[in-house]
């Protein structure tokens, strides 16, 4: 059984689930498609050709489906996707993608999107993603699993940030993010590993001292030493995860240490 407000205003292309609730002055328009067990709390926007999956929350003041800050776009028909246990906190900001990046912003599951964290089009965010309060992506971002968004940081359009990598707070981050890398700064460069992340991930000590030596021998310049590339066939996964995301193709270049 669904509780929609009196006072919500719902179009008649929304397609709404079973145990839905949603609350006073929310606005809902567009081609929206809520699944099951959504929570919608009051003044809550969305619009657009936006997708929902279950069980997310939406704080007050969110804006879910929007229009791309993208002077190129004209009204196209593009897509939001957004998966299952989701929290958006207030104002927090989703945009919907471009026809000229591949039509469709996406955010996978089980993700934190603190106040006034914003998702800007074509992003693609991956699973247990933490941006927090104020974090930004811009255009064409692409976010892995995992990754922690610092408070106040920043990241240009078409970076890459690699899973189980953090961005301090307040950094400006215009470069690839390696997978368990620490980076920080304006402009953001690394600082070394992600322990803590990766002992949340319940990685073995032994893992995470062959990664770091592994690490080291990569980045220990300010280039990246493509001689080093032959941990591309050590058993150890995170330098396996390293090794392809280096040799994948990037627009932006890497983060290096400063």
């Amino acid at each position: 059984m669904n509780m929609i407000h009196k006072t919500a205003i719902i179009g008649s292309d929304v397609i709404i689930g079973d145990n839905v609730r949603i609350g006073p002055y929310a606005v809902i328009d567009g081609k929206v498609k809520i699944s099951n067990n959504n929570n919608i709390m009051s003044s809550v926007y969305m619009t657009g050709n936006t997708e929902i999956g279950e069980n997310n929350l939406f704080h007050p003041f969110c804006s879910i489906g929007s229009p791309p800050q993208d002077l190129k776009f004209n009204n196209e028909i593009t897509k939001l996707e957004i998966g299952k246990n989701n929290i958006f906190r207030e104002y927090s900001t989703v945009n919907l993608g471009t026809v000229g990046g591949g039509g469709v912003t996406k955010i996978a599951d089980n993700s934190l999107f603190m106040i006034g964290a914003h998702v800007a089009h074509d992003c693609l965010v991956g699973n247990n993603v933490i941006m927090a309060n104020q974090a930004t992506i811009a255009g064409h971002v692409i976010v892995d699993d995992n990754a922690i968004l610092g408070g106040l940081s920043a990241v240009h359009q078409f970076v890459r940030i690699g899973s189980f990598s953090m961005i301090g707070g307040m950094s400006a981050v215009e470069y690839d993010v390696v997978p368990f890398g620490l980076v920080t700064g304006n402009r953001a460069h690394l600082m070394g590993i992600n322990i803590i992340g990766l002992r949340r991930a319940k990685y073995s000590n032994e893992i995470i001292r062959e990664f770091k030596a592994a690490f080291d021998s990569i980045f220990n310049s300010n280039e990246i030493k493509t001689e080093s590339l032959k941990f591309n066939e050590n058993s150890n996964v995170l330098i396996v995860e390293l090794i392809k995301f280096i040799q994948s193709d990037s627009m932006r270049g890497m983060c290096s240490f400063k």
